[in-house]
């Protein structure tokens, strides 16, 4: 992957802010609640260069979205210490009447490699996608996949990928 999942995030949002959003009375860009959440995953780089080695990650998504996309931040920290904190969107799409959903994300973040995997540069773009259900009560169990990179910014661009297995709790009603 690369930034084919900002790339998808970026169009099937506005393909919804279009028909969901643009001409009504709250337009397209309208500030609208939504429930925060706080997510904890745990995973692996796949990828790359970068030798396997498992990664915490931790996301909080805020209580508001502008149009149709949520906002979120979040902090992953590798196992040799490798730090990335970032704040960013996400676009989520239920997949039928089942719980189940779709959500792309992509975060602009500072990256730290504390002598672990260098990415080239402090900046890193993280995007992915997660696949999950949410049951009843609002938790979510999923699957997610993301790309981190400096988008060529820097000289070196190595790049890296993790696959990761979470479960996020809203934080309130």
């Amino acid at each position: 992957a690369d930034g084919t999942f900002a790339v998808l995030l970026i169009v099937f949002g506005l393909a919804d802010m279009n028909g969901n959003y643009c001409g009504t009375d709250v337009g397209c860009l309208a500030q609208t609640s939504s429930t925060p959440r706080l997510a904890q995953s745990l995973g692996e780089v796949v990828k790359r260069r970068a030798k396997p080695t498992s990664e915490s990650y931790m996301r909080y998504d805020t209580w508001y979205q502008t149009g149709p996309y949520g906002h979120v931040a979040g902090l992953s920290v590798g196992e040799q210490g490798e730090t990335w904190v970032g704040y960013g969107l996400t676009y989520r799409t239920h997949l039928g009447q089942s719980g189940l959903y779709a959500e792309l994300h992509l975060m602009p973040g500072l990256y730290l490699d504390s002598g672990g995997f260098d990415l080239g540069g402090w900046l890193a773009f993280r995007s992915g996608i997660e696949i999950g259900y949410e049951t009843q009560t609002g938790v979510r169990y999923a699957v997610s996949y993301d790309h981190r990179s400096h988008a060529e910014l820097f000289e070196a661009n190595p790049g890296i990928e993790t696959v990761q297995f979470g479960v996020s709790v809203p934080t309130r009603n």
